[in-house]
C-alpha cells in the first residue's frame, strides 16, 4: 500500500492534535471539525478499507472506538455522536487509509434535511484545535 497523509501523520512528519493512541491506534483532530471535537480514529497498520483489513486490526479498532466515544462525550457532552467509515471513492472516501469518523453532534447542528457536513477548519485555529484535542485526551480512561 502506498504511503497517505495517515502515515505521515502516524510517523509524525505531519503534526496532528493526537486525542489517543496505543500500540494499534491513533486518534486524533479531523482538521475539518465538521462540530467541536470531530475526531479520527485510523489503524497503524494500514488497509486501505473495510474489505481489505484483517481481523485482529479491526479488532484494534472496535477496543479502541468506545474509548474515544466516551472521551468525546465526557469532553462536550454532545446530543449524539456519528461514526462513519467510507470505503471507495463512489462512497467519498477521500484517504485510502480506513479510518473512522467520530462526529459529536448537538442540537443545532440540524439544518431542516438533517446533519449538515460543513467544515470549519478556516473558523477553528491551532490553538483551539489544541484546546479540543486536549480536552478530549483529558477523559481517556
Amino acid at each position: 500500500m502506498s504511503e497517505t497523509i495517515f502515515s505521515k501523520i502516524i510517523s509524525g512528519e505531519i503534526p496532528s492534535y493526537k486525542v489517543y493512541e496505543n500500540d494499534y491506534v491513533y486518534a486524533f483532530l479531523d482538521i475539518s471539525q465538521v462540530s467541536k471535537g470531530h475526531t479520527l480514529l485510523i489503524p497503524k497498520k494500514a488497509s486501505p478499507n473495510i474489505f481489505e483489513i484483517d481481523t485482529e486490526t479491526m479488532q484494534h479498532i472496535g477496543e479502541a472506538l468506545p474509548i474515544v466515544a466516551n472521551a468525546i462525550k465526557d469532553a462536550f457532552n454532545p446530543d449524539g455522536l456519528n461514526i462513519i467509515q467510507n470505503n471507495g471513492e463512489y462512497a467519498s472516501q477521500s484517504v485510502f487509509h480506513i479510518h473512522f469518523h467520530l462526529i459529536p453532534r448537538y442540537k443545532d447542528d440540524i439544518d431542516g434535511f438533517g446533519y449538515q457536513w460543513t467544515t470549519h477548519e478556516q473558523e477553528v485555529d491551532d490553538t483551539q484545535k489544541a484546546k479540543i484535542a486536549q480536552q478530549i485526551a483529558s477523559h481517556i480512561q
